[in-house]
């Protein structure tokens, strides 16, 4: 039986043969979108984000399995491991216990206790600690030497042996912790002297909360104003009650040998161990305050590149600025840059009547079908400026967000695909592929820049970039790509690839053409069955020679399709799209021992609607043309917005000009709301009123709102 699978059944409630089996398919090569996908009945259905659980959790128990066995052997070496601290190590699996454990064979550097040991006071301690006689002083005179000159350094030696006793006892510690979580105050203190630099902290200046109930964004920054400079923090419960609990496991007797104990006791707390307890609960509420900003992070990128695409589309894009102008490229249906050139319509050139002559030329000899804009600076001035052109033929007008543009403008990606043009033009590039498929544009960004985190900078690096990067990669599978069309840093993302073989998949295409059929991909350099096998059903050609090849149905299972097909008297090709004839397929009659009705039903599902895309279609959305600045403001003014970030205290909303307003999760309606993302969603049309505006900090709070109303 698998130990870690039990422990991790235990934690997810999840049924341990489920994890056995992701765990097997997991250690054998398979990817998450792959075990989700194609393997619905080894796991009982389980999605992305349980298996990702069950694989993080995973990676932590065989951590601290490694753990065990390293801190075993060290006990080992020194001749302590006894048959009981062996049993008590191999059935420990919480890493503060473990630690528990380790801590009273760890190597003691120059300390207090050790200083005292070397001067020949642990007998005493151990005198003093059995609490069987009166008399301390009398038994602390006999260890006086050349080195301990008085009782009273006899007995502060033995009480700072004792202090480290106490703080190195199991069930010390445990007492301690349980007290923390119980009762643990969160306190913040503006440093002294910092109160103006730091004034940006002043809602923290002076903070307590209890550590269980402090939301984390609040940590996060509280976390932050302490890295800074600004805030002094601390994690305490009350020392009483603390001190009380350690005497009851402690004081043995009612003597001055007691009372010595006691002041070991108040001693090994204040300097040993609440400062160890302290650091352990600072650390595991800055994790949990990470696990949630991650998560919010997390859940706003799979939005963001869930974003509607315009499609294969013929688009103007503009890249808006005033004094440097307006870069204008235009790109063809699948994002080839055909034009550049710059505009400068704005002051001080103001040069509108050229600037609209161009635009109108452009339109018509590019035969240009939408036009994008970016949403930053001289967006709605641009906007404007374009919505007041004739065209002739109908044009749509897209604001687009500009989040992590200049960042990939600058990138080596950027420089690799336009090597000949500078940042602008890269930049507007990126903001005309970002309407036509906002997806295969945003893999080429670090998440980290795309501006829909919150705290990104301020939580663990490494947690942070692993759930974003498998964000991507879940996205990307889920929504499929065209092997034939996708670049290399799309490819990179799909199930079993990664960017060499991403990139010799590229190679092959320009020197052998088009894919013809999926089983060519087994050609590819370094392409072997394994991956193959995990990348086959989340890449798509169309027009090729077997229809199922467009599909998410995966090569392993096109026999059973073929015989459906032959069952009913008809090819392949007549199935797709067909309901008439899907319905009359008895999936009961295709089951057998690899494949279940979960595999058979999902099979149904892409023939009915092959390739179909979870994203939704772009709608073209209009701020208020009476609002361009904070002063245009009035309290009850109601307001068309887009949704651009949603953080777990609120959501913040783009209403057309330079400051974005924020929804507080209290004014996002008229019930209580635990997660904002059960009511909106990133780049969501809605409606707000403004409730108030802070001219001086530029502060806008907004309400949801029904524009009915």
């Amino acid at each position: 039986m698998d130990i870690i699978a039990q422990h991790i059944a235990t934690t997810l409630g999840i049924q341990e043969h489920q994890i056995e089996q992701t765990l097997h398919l997991l250690r054998n090569g398979a990817t998450i979108p792959f075990i989700s996908r194609y393997r619905k009945e080894a796991t009982g259905g389980l999605d992305e984000v349980a298996i990702n659980d069950i694989k993080e959790n995973a990676e932590r128990l065989e951590e601290l399995i490694k753990r065990k066995e390293s801190i075993i052997t060290t006990i080992e070496k020194q001749g302590n491991l006894t048959a009981e601290l062996h049993r008590k190590i191999e059935a420990c699996w919480d890493a503060g216990t473990l630690e528990d454990l380790y801590l009273p064979y760890k190597q003691k550097r120059n300390s207090r206790a050790e200083v005292a040991r070397q001067k020949g006071l642990e007998p005493l301690a151990k005198i003093i600690m059995r609490q069987a006689e009166g008399k301390p002083e009398k038994h602390a005179h006999s260890f006086i030497n050349n080195e301990v000159k008085t009782d009273e350094e006899a007995l502060k030696g033995a009480r700072d042996i004792i202090a480290e006793w106490v703080n190195e006892n199991e069930y010390a510690r445990q007492s301690i912790r349980r007290i923390f979580k119980s009762q643990g105050i969160l306190y913040s203190k503006v440093q002294k002297g910092k109160e103006k630099e730091g004034e940006k902290y002043a809602d923290y200046f002076d903070y307590e909360r209890r550590l269980e109930r402090c939301p984390s964004h609040q940590l996060l920054a509280i976390r932050r104003g302490e890295h800074d400079g600004y805030l002094k923090v601390s994690i305490m419960p009350d020392e009483e009650t603390a001190l009380r609990q350690l005497n009851r496991i402690f004081i043995k007797a009612d003597n001055e040998c007691a009372e010595q104990v006691e002041m070991a006791i108040k001693d090994s707390y204040k300097r040993l161990l609440r400062p160890s307890i302290e650091t352990e609960f600072a650390a595991s509420s800055k994790e949990k305050a990470d696990t949630e900003a991650i998560r919010v992070f997390a859940e706003n990128l799979k939005q963001l590149l869930l974003a509607a695409p315009l499609g294969e589309k013929r688009i103007l894009a503009i890249d808006p600025g005033y004094r440097t102008g307006c870069k204008v490229v235009c790109l063809d249906e699948h994002g080839t840059l055909i034009h550049n050139e710059t505009i400068y319509p704005h002051a001080p050139q103001n040069e509108k009547s050229t600037s609209a002559r161009k635009i109108e030329k452009l339109v018509e000899a590019y035969r240009i079908d939408a036009i994008a804009i970016g949403n930053r600076t001289a967006g709605r001035e641009t906007e404007h400026f374009i919505q007041n052109l004739r065209y002739d033929h109908e044009i749509k007008i897209f604001s687009v967000s500009e989040n992590g543009a200049s960042v990939y403008s600058a990138s080596k990606v950027a420089r690799e695909e336009f090597p000949n043009y500078d940042v602008t033009v890269r930049g507007a590039v990126s903001i005309g592929r970002r309407l036509i498929d906002p997806l295969a544009e945003l893999v080429k960004i670090d998440p980290k820049s795309v501006g829909v985190g919150q705290y990104q900078h301020d939580v663990d690096q490494t947690r942070l970039k692993n759930m974003l990067d498998q964000t991507v990669i879940n996205v990307v599978n889920a929504v499929g790509v065209n092997v034939n069309t996708a670049s290399k840093h799309l490819l990179a993302y799909i199930s079993g690839l990664g960017p060499q073989l991403a990139q010799n998949i590229v190679k092959y295409r320009e020197e052998h053409g088009m894919f013809n059929n999926r089983r060519e991909l087994l050609k590819v350099t370094r392409m072997g069955e394994k991956a193959f096998e995990q990348c086959a059903g989340f890449l798509r050609i169309s027009n090729g020679s077997n229809p199922l090849d467009n599909t998410a149905v995966h090569p392993e299972r096109y026999k059973i399709v073929q015989q459906m097909a032959k069952d009913l008297g008809c090819n392949v090709e007549d199935l797709i799209r067909n309901k008439t004839l899907l319905e009359q397929i008895n999936l009961t009659h295709y089951v057998n021992n690899e494949v279940g009705l979960p595999t058979l039903t999902d099979i149904i599902k892409e023939l009915e609607k092959p390739g179909r895309d979870p994203r939704n279609e772009v709608e073209v959305f209009e701020f208020d043309p009476s609002v361009r600045q904070i002063s245009d403001l009035t309290i009850g003014q109601q307001l068309p917005g887009i949704v651009t970030n949603i953080t777990n205290f609120g959501a913040f909303v783009d209403i057309g000009i330079k400051e974005n307003g924020l929804i507080h999760i209290s004014n996002m309606g008229n019930r209580f709301v635990r997660d904002p993302n059960e009511i909106l969603k990133l780049h969501q049309h809605i409606y707000v009123k403004v409730m108030d505006v802070d001219m001086e900090r530029k502060r806008i709070q907004l309400a949801l709102c029904d524009p009915k109303e």
